[in-house]
């Protein structure tokens, strides 16, 4: 990259959604190259299963509940003090997705639900932003660089949202940390080639199964049908602006449970109110309620992970009973 690759690295932003897997790899690898400004994006407290592939994560941080953000912020500094980490506590959706992208050079994926990654997609190819798509299940994963104008987008590979139950997860398969960093890795790659510059044109899809010692590049082809973001410019994953939303986390048995617009919740007198029905710990991120069989973790936005629950009903049913609707 040379000098001036370098001080171009030095005066970008870059946005990363998610600060599990991949994530934290990807913060570690460009704060360490000296990328300007990082904001790291994620909804999720550190647990003690994550240090199995989390790799900016120890045993301290899960005792001190910390969120990913804030966790990741804390040690990056110490890594790279040049580099201005902007840590955000907050899931990624439509009511915030283009204020939280705003002003970043390139969007990098650290998540691990296809309803994101759409999101990300109509966000970055309505106001032109590269963005960098990652994922890994099993011993497997893949990557490619999405140039909104000038190559296939998100929407192009992956015409409609998997069903339910089509496709693994963790849950069901696992994941390999190995097979995560080679991925991550490759996605820090492909960021520093889009800051300077020098990304291929057009960037292929990699595929790696770590375990099977398979490597294959494939070229991306926009197909004969039209995308109804890049062709039609319809945005439906960033309008999607209804009311409340819950989401089965990966790996965790938790579903995330997001209330409607404006929502915010006073953490102290919440906690003062759910001391009367079960254990309750609190910092100035966070609230946490244990209540057999559950464990709820609020955050000040309104937003809970509520973790014991078979389905979404319930997991509604418990934000309804102990937050409120």
């Amino acid at each position: 990259m040379g000098r001036e690759g370098q001080e171009r690295l030095g005066a970008a932003s870059v946005a990363l959604v998610g600060c599990g897997a991949l994530g934290t790899v990807i913060a570690d690898g460009l704060t360490r190259a000296g990328v300007g400004h990082l904001r790291i994006i994620d909804r999720d407290v550190l647990e003690l299963h994550n240090l199995q592939r989390q790799v900016l994560f120890d045993e301290e941080d899960v005792a001190r509940g910390l969120p990913k953000a804030v966790a990741a912020a804390n040690k990056l500094a110490r890594v790279n003090s040049g580099v201005r980490i902007e840590p955000v506590v907050a899931d990624l959706s439509p009511r915030n997705a283009e204020r939280l992208l705003d002003g970043t050079d390139v969007v990098v994926d650290g998540t691990d639900n296809f309803e994101t990654r759409y999101l990300i997609n109509d966000v970055c190819v309505k106001h032109g932003r590269p963005w960098v798509y990652g994922a890994v299940i099993a011993t497997y994963g893949m990557t490619t660089t999405i140039l909104p104008g000038r190559t296939p987008c998100f929407r192009c590979m992956l015409r409609q949202k998997p069903a339910p139950g089509s496709v693994p997860t963790c849950d069901t398969v696992g994941v390999l940390g190995a097979a995560v960093n080679v991925i991550a890795s490759l996605e820090v790659v492909q960021t520093l080639k889009v800051l300077t510059d020098q990304v291929e044109s057009p960037p292929p899809l990699i595929f790696v199964d770590v375990w099977e010692n398979l490597w294959e590049v494939f070229p991306i082809q926009k197909g004969d049908g039209r995308c109804p973001a890049c062709d039609e410019r319809r945005w439906e994953f960033l309008t999607a602006r209804g009311g409340m939303r819950v989401v089965e986390l990966c790996g965790q048995d938790t579903f995330q449970v997001t209330p409607g617009e404006g929502a915010s919740i006073s953490l102290e007198r919440l906690a003062d109110r759910l001391r009367m029905v079960g254990e309750v710990s609190q910092n100035e991120y966070l609230l946490r309620l244990w209540v057999s069989p559950y464990e709820v973790t609020i955050f000040a936005d309104g937003r809970a992970l509520v973790k014991g629950v078979r389905n979404e009903a319930e997991a509604k049913g418990v934000y309804a009973k102990y937050v409120g609707i």
